[in-house]
């Protein structure tokens, strides 16, 4: 009986937008479902070759370069999103904006950007078994797990780059709400702490604050609203480390609400009878240059209920 699912040889002219990338990147998004194993054993014994010669993973893609790659059987095992479908589902209503070049995403709390870390299944993956046909999608730049809000995602390499360079060249503006402890100080209007990632003995990873061998950061704050016992404020951080606006307000002796590293037991336990069950710190809007159009554009993404509603509870301060 003849096999007609046999696997076959495959030739890939590489066009302009995968030009640069590099080629065990490229490999991992174009071979759906190949282990990264695999695919480094396959560039090793010569079986993907790049116009016909054998080549290496950190080899980077030109324009024109002809992929042979050889016979591969891939075990067609159900996609782990099906126990994940409404969770796709929800976030085709959490798009912001989209179009060909890239999507801005209200990111629910709770869900990391990428699987790992314990997760098999993140935004990213939720992304691609929503838009299964879209050729590529990556991360423009990241929101912690427990972050909401806007999240851009390009669909096309040359959007990438673009972007990328935005945020280098610091044209893209990326604006926080958070609910602090206290009563945040309107003077109180730019925090530069240097910061450096520590590791703990438990295998945890934090940030802490270290002006001398940390590095630069600058966070700005202005005051949206006083409560009784807390602060509504707006956080544009200039720099962008890891976890750089919580440890930012922690160090000026205000914890965001429910920050389960960095946070204040009593302000949370509080905040949790309030019916608070998430970090408050929501990405409320992003502004940028469109890669193609040049507009420039700004998105916001809503408070999600949760939010609006603790803060419906509190009482506002005179």
């Amino acid at each position: 009986m003849n096999d007609t699912t046999k696997p076959q040889v495959r030739f890939i002219t590489v066009d302009s937008e995968d030009e640069g990338q590099r080629i065990d990147n490229y490999l991992l998004k174009t071979l759906k479902g190949v282990p990264k194993s695999m695919i480094y054993r396959l560039l090793r014994k010569g079986e993907i070759r790049v116009n016909k010669k054998r080549t290496k993973p950190e080899y980077k893609l030109v324009n024109e370069d002809i992929l042979r790659i050889a016979p591969i059987r891939v075990s067609e095992e159900a996609d782990p999103v099906s126990t994940q479908l409404n969770v796709v589902a929800n976030l085709e209503k959490q798009i912001l904006f989209e179009d060909d070049r890239l999507i801005v995403i209200n990111k629910p709390s709770g869900m990391a950007v990428h699987g790992g870390s314990g997760m098999s299944f993140g935004l990213i993956e939720a992304l691609r078994a929503l838009r299964p046909d879209a050729r590529m999608l990556e991360l423009v730049h990241r929101l912690d797990r427990d972050t909401s809000g806007c999240l851009v995602v390009a669909k096309k390499r040359s959007a990438l780059r673009n972007l990328h360079e935005q945020l280098r060249n610091k044209t893209v503006q990326k604006f926080y709400h958070a609910l602090v402890k206290g009563r945040w100080s309107a003077k109180l209007t730019k925090v530069s702490e240097g910061l450096r990632k520590n590791d703990l003995k438990s295998g945890e990873r934090v940030v802490i604050v270290d002006n001398v061998n940390g590095k630069e950061s600058e966070t700005r704050f202005k005051v949206l609203q006083h409560f009784q016992d807390a602060t509504l404020i707006r956080a544009f951080p200039v720099t962008g480390r890891t976890h750089q606006i919580r440890v930012h307000c922690q160090v000026k002796g205000h914890p965001i609400a429910c920050d389960s590293k960095y946070g204040h037991t009593d302000f949370d336990a509080h905040m949790k009878s309030l019916g608070l069950k998430r970090l408050f710190l929501h990405a409320a809007s992003i502004e940028f240059t469109h890669p193609l159009t040049e507009q420039r554009m700004k998105i916001e993404a809503p408070l999600e209920p949760s939010l609006e509603k603790c803060l419906k509870q509190l009482t506002k301060a005179k």
